[in-house]
């Protein structure tokens, strides 16, 4: 039965992969440049570029470790070319945690510096 149980749970967990969201790693040098530019702003506290840089970033998509409202906080990464915001952010924690996000927020990659 054993098997037949850990067979089961290999199937519910490939249809359901969304609920269990992995974080990958990136170190800063491999970000890209308009990243790392916005990894210096938040580590010398601005100016942001835009007016919700530094909003709170509420992780409704549970993506990241679950934490007391308020605890994260978003800045845009500059896309060149881009007319809007773009889909890039810098989301950090408490000093020294920072992940980084394209695909506005459905993964995220953990900033090891």
């Amino acid at each position: 039965m054993k098997g037949l149980a850990a067979f089961a749970f290999a199937l519910f967990f490939a249809a359901n992969a969304a609920a269990f969201p992995r974080l990958g790693e990136v170190r800063v040098d491999e970000l890209p440049k308009e990243a790392r530019h916005t990894l210096r702003l938040i580590h010398s506290g601005g100016p942001f570029p835009y007016e919700k840089d530094g909003a709170p970033f509420g992780n409704r998509e549970g993506v990241l470790p679950k934490r007391g409202r308020g605890y994260y906080r978003e800045y845009t990464v500059k896309v060149p070319g881009a007319r809007d915001r773009g889909a890039k952010r810098i989301v950090s924690g408490r000093p020294g945690e920072y992940y980084y996000t394209d695909d506005h927020y459905r993964t995220f990659l953990r900033v090891l510096e």
